[in-house]
């Protein structure tokens, strides 16, 4: 299916100009909005967070079908509308097909959509980095061969997102004496948004804390693309990373006051 950019209609012989764009999108989140329609929540590599209403998705027969399900990157074309976009053409880039039969990618997948639903309001100005971010790191939550490599994956989706948003956490150096910790003792606050040395701490007293295989393993993961297989995600266990990807979660919990759903489904799976 080629999607082409039209400009203008005919409707009983008058000319009507329609506002048609064509974007690249993830799809996030649905709604019902009567027996044949869902309004869709995506986000837009070129517009960031959007809605677009599906008609007709519900009928068996919908050219857009499958196409408009949760957790599908497509290329769209839309019609702008006043209140809400109209989903006309869709062609699927990506469906990440191997997240579908496999509990823990799925919920890990939904982890990351939700971050992005609860944090990509008005990120407009980033949504060509917040796209392909969330894009390779589906792609590869999908392709993983564990858990521990799908958490990995969401480990370095955790930390460049909150790099991207402007909550970067301060791994190298000391929140108060600015002194860079190496190997020595340090604290993690979760509220002050990085490592405090022990000197520092003496006086804080932060409860929580760090050992420096988990800060250099952090380090690591905002350093690294996805594609890269390094020696800390060779030597990493799945209790290591789990450790790691709780400690983040409470971090962007605390920056952001938005709670993940997907973290409490997470947790009575655990059980």
């Amino acid at each position: 299916m080629n999607l082409k950019k039209c400009s203008e209609v005919r409707i009983k012989g008058q000319k009507i100009i329609m506002n048609n764009y064509v974007t690249d999108a993830i799809n996030l989140k649905s709604y019902n909005l009567n027996e044949a329609d869902k309004i869709i929540l995506m986000y837009s590599k070129d517009n960031g967070l959007i809605k677009g209403v599906a008609k007709g998705i519900k009928k068996p027969k919908s050219k857009l079908g499958a196409r408009m399900d949760l957790l599908v990157a497509n290329t769209l074309q839309l019609i702008k509308g006043r209140n809400m976009d109209t989903v006309i053409q869709a062609q699927t880039l990506n469906n990440f097909k191997k997240s579908r039969n496999n509990i823990d990618k799925l919920i890990y997948s939904s982890y990351i959509s939700e971050l992005v639903v609860n944090l990509g309001e008005g990120t407009e100005n980033a949504s060509v980095e917040i796209y392909d971010l969330l894009y390779k790191s589906l792609s590869r939550i999908s392709d993983s061969d564990t858990k521990k490599d799908a958490l990995i994956s969401v480990i370095k989706f955790q930390l460049k997102i909150l790099l991207i948003m402007g909550f970067a956490v301060e791994l190298d150096t000391c929140l108060c004496c600015r002194e860079r910790i190496l190997n020595d003792e340090m604290y993690f606050s979760l509220k002050m948004g990085g490592v405090i040395c022990k000197d520092c701490n003496d006086t804080l007293h932060v409860p929580l804390k760090m050992h420096y295989k988990i800060r250099d393993f952090l380090v690591a993961m905002l350093q690294f693309d996805f594609d890269y297989v390094s020696d800390y995600d060779k030597k990493a266990t799945e209790k290591f990373c789990e450790t790691c990807f709780n400690l983040l979660d409470e971090y962007i919990k605390e920056h952001t006051n938005k709670k993940q759903k997907t973290v409490k489904l997470l947790k009575e799976i655990a059980l």
